[in-house]
């Protein structure tokens, strides 16, 4: 088991992710901002390339193309599946940090919506310890 959102988490779900397929064109760095975790606020980010992740970390980066923030909360709801994350972000549960580039959030959500992507979360779940 891998505690959520730690950076063994974040390897295991790298990991899971290199059997979603290729989808041209799905490129983007995706920052995170998680706040009011029990350890307190959470960065880390994803770099995708054509819908796979190549790169999964904790921390910051400079050259991220939007960054999502949402509550501890909402995002271990969106982990277990309790609340979808395309949902979230109209509710606005989950927001776009200022600066951010909308273009790229909106191409990449389909793919949130595949059955090879949520094969990938259902596995993640079952390793995760929240």
């Amino acid at each position: 088991m891998a505690k959520f959102l730690s950076q063994a988490w974040h390897d295991e779900a790298r990991r899971l992710a290199q059997t979603f397929p290729e989808k041209a064109g799905a490129t983007a760095k995706l920052g995170y901002q998680v706040t009011g975790g029990p350890d307190g606020d959470v960065h880390y980010y994803l770099v995708i390339e054509n819908g796979r992740v190549i790169e999964q970390a904790n921390g910051q980066r400079d050259d991220l193309d939007v960054t999502l923030v949402s509550s501890f909360e909402d995002s271990v709801k969106m982990q277990k599946g309790e609340l979808d994350a395309n949902a979230a972000f109209m509710q606005g549960k989950v927001k776009i940090a200022a600066g951010g580039n909308m273009g790229k959030m909106m191409a990449l959500m389909p793919l949130t919506m595949s059955p090879d992507y949520k094969a990938i979360q259902e596995k993640l779940r079952e390793i995760t310890e929240y």
